[in-house]
């Protein structure tokens, strides 16, 4: 008995304590706590001391036992509340409030062992004797289904607050939105995450249980979305939403943008660089570096990574739905690889002073006038409306004033100041001054903008030599060289349009100096394993229209929205531990994709 005395009335005091650490002095939701937490500590005291310990009636037991049982929850009620308000309380409030709360749930959880049916009557023999005196009978008629009634909807009420807590400090589960993760996981896909070792942390703070997991590449991650706001109006939004999407086992979605679209968040990502690394992404083909080691090709990135849903297994390709592109385009894509890693700088340049001169010839002007600065828009050196606009393009260039020496410098002016192009190759060394900027990625933009140049000016020209041949216009769609080209720019445009899902530069970027960055400590950077249908950490939400090389005044255009960044641990909720829907693919996410051709 005296042990019973000591937890409760040591409950009490701790709930004084947390109800005066509720307090708030701003005009808004939060000013609800107070009140909230202190009621409850009143009642929860009368019952329990007053009558149960005081007077010693155990009449009313069931009722002390559900206070006890409620109590963490109204508790963290409270606590939340208070923090939803406009303004943060001060970190030391924070870790004070979940200090009592632990405590608190803690000998509440001790106090409902003492009072349990078999324990409790033997603590007192007033009690003993009641319960002999008075032993329970079951209601019968409307009384029974009223009491049934309040049973369910007690049962209920704490299984959702039990839900709730698991969801925060313990696991939740999360449903898959996208194909992202294809083949590792498809649309529906229900996978539990768990938390504990991640460092939980209690609602709307930043105070919780410490790191203890650490993660390697090829880890699956559910992570907060570093694209949205984190401040005080959305968290306190995106937490009412996940407790929505908790209670109804991830049935139910509330958390939408200004727009009322659904948030992309958490995430699920695959950890493809670790602290410490500086990254590169070519042709498919991840590369790493340290401090203390060169770039090297990430072997294990291409057991997880599918670019190539056409090659996947027949049983997995009927559950996907989207498809980027079909098989012809990803054997265009291996072939304009090939072709930009081949090409001949020394060769191209003489192909385009022959173009130069071929124009000239076709023209008749020297092409050493003034440049107007409207002749081409940014919009229109887009690959798509260049080569798709051919012809207007060869009209214009053969009538506009400047037109001649527009084209003299576009076809020309990439290689100025380069010196040696013959001391410029692709190989497998991945940073050198034997690539363009220094990079294979820089590299790589410079090579695919010289061979859009060179598709425009072979359709060009070609264009003037069927003008002087005096070929109707109507007939140049049979041109089989023609068509080559055009072919050629057709491959172009598709390959530079999904470039930045296949390819990514430097990243941590070299600094202004040109020495490398790493990944900071207790960082890391994620992809989605279906790469081209991958909204990750590549890339922004946003899409920009820049320069494909951009030391070339001259460079064709193209929409990126690569702007990788990395995460920090704090926003990674956990490892996705174990997909659990659809039962028959129940499992571990294992570390391997099914693919076929990549």
């Amino acid at each position: 008995m005296k042990k019973l005395n000591f937890f409760v009335y040591a409950n009490i005091l701790l709930a004084l304590l947390f109800s005066a650490l509720s307090i708030s002095f701003h005009a808004d939701i939060s000013m609800l706590a107070l009140p909230i937490s202190l009621v409850f500590t009143i009642l929860i005291g009368y019952v329990s001391i007053f009558h149960l310990l005081k007077s010693e009636d155990v009449r009313h037991l069931d009722t002390v036992r559900r206070f006890f049982q409620y109590e963490p929850f109204v508790f963290i009620t409270a606590f939340v509340l208070q923090r939803a308000g406009h303004f943060a309380m001060p970190r030391i409030m924070d870790v004070a409030s979940a200090v009592v709360w632990v405590l608190i749930t803690v000998i509440s959880f001790v106090i409902q062992f003492f009072l349990s049916e078999k324990r409790v009557y033997s603590y007192n023999e007033k009690w003993e004797k009641y319960h002999q005196a008075n032993p329970k009978t079951k209601a019968h008629g409307l009384k029974r289904v009223g009491i049934e009634i309040l049973e369910w909807v007690d049962a209920l009420v704490q299984a959702v607050f039990t839900i709730v807590l698991l969801n925060i400090f313990v696991f939740q589960l999360y449903e898959i939105p996208s194909e992202s993760m294809v083949s590792t996981f498809l649309i529906g896909d229900r996978v539990a995450v768990m938390k504990t070792l991640a460092g939980p942390k209690f609602p709307l703070t930043d105070v919780g249980l410490p790191y203890v997991q650490d993660y390697e590449r090829g880890d699956v991650v559910v992570f907060r979305n570093p694209h949205y706001a984190s401040d005080r109006k959305n968290e306190v939004k995106t937490f009412l939403s996940q407790f929505v999407y908790m209670i109804t086992l991830t049935f139910v979605k509330t958390n939408t943008d200004e727009n009322g679209k659904l948030k992309a968040d958490p995430l699920v990502k695959r950890v493809a660089g670790e602290p410490g690394e500086q990254l590169m992404m070519m042709d498919g083909k991840l590369y790493a570096r340290t401090k203390d080691s060169a770039f090297t090709q990430v072997e294990a990135d291409s057991d997880w990574a599918v670019w190539n849903l056409n090659g996947l297994p027949r049983a997995i390709k009927q559950k996907v739905e989207y498809f980027p592109f079909g098989q012809d385009i990803w054997e265009d894509t291996l072939r304009t690889e090939e072709e930009r890693r081949n090409l001949d700088l020394v060769s191209a340049k003489l192909e385009c002073q022959s173009l130069t001169e071929k124009f000239r010839e076709l023209t008749g002007k020297a092409g050493d006038g003034n440049i107007p600065a409207s002749l081409f828009s940014s919009e229109e050196l887009f690959p798509y409306n260049m080569f798709s606009r051919i012809d207007d393009f060869t009209y214009r260039l053969m009538t506009v004033d400047g037109g001649d020496s527009w084209f003299v410098h576009y076809m020309n002016d990439w290689y100025e100041g380069m010196g040696n192009l013959a001391d410029y190759h692709e190989n497998q060394i991945v940073v050198g001054t034997h690539l363009v900027g220094g990079d294979l990625y820089t590299d790589s933009k410079f090579r695919l903008n010289l061979m859009s140049k060179l598709t425009f000016g072979r359709l060009v020209v070609r264009n003037l030599e069927m003008i002087d041949e005096r070929i109707d216009s109507a007939k140049w769609g049979g041109d089989s060289k023609r068509m080559d080209y055009l072919d050629a720019a057709h491959r172009l445009v598709n390959y530079i349009a999904m470039m930045d899902q296949r390819n990514m530069g430097l990243f941590p970027a070299n600094d202004d100096k040109g020495n490398p960055s790493y990944i900071p400590e207790n960082c890391y950077f994620m992809m989605g394993d279906n790469r081209y249908n991958s909204l990750d950490m590549r890339h922004s939400y946003d899409q920009t229209l820049v320069p494909l090389y951009e030391k070339d005044p001259y460079s064709v255009r193209y929409y990126t929205f690569l702007a990788p960044q990395y995460v920090n641990r704090a926003k990674i909720l956990g490892k996705a531990s174990l997909r659990i829907w659809p039962f028959n693919r129940f499992g571990k996410p294992g570390r391997k994709n099914q693919q076929g051709n990549n």
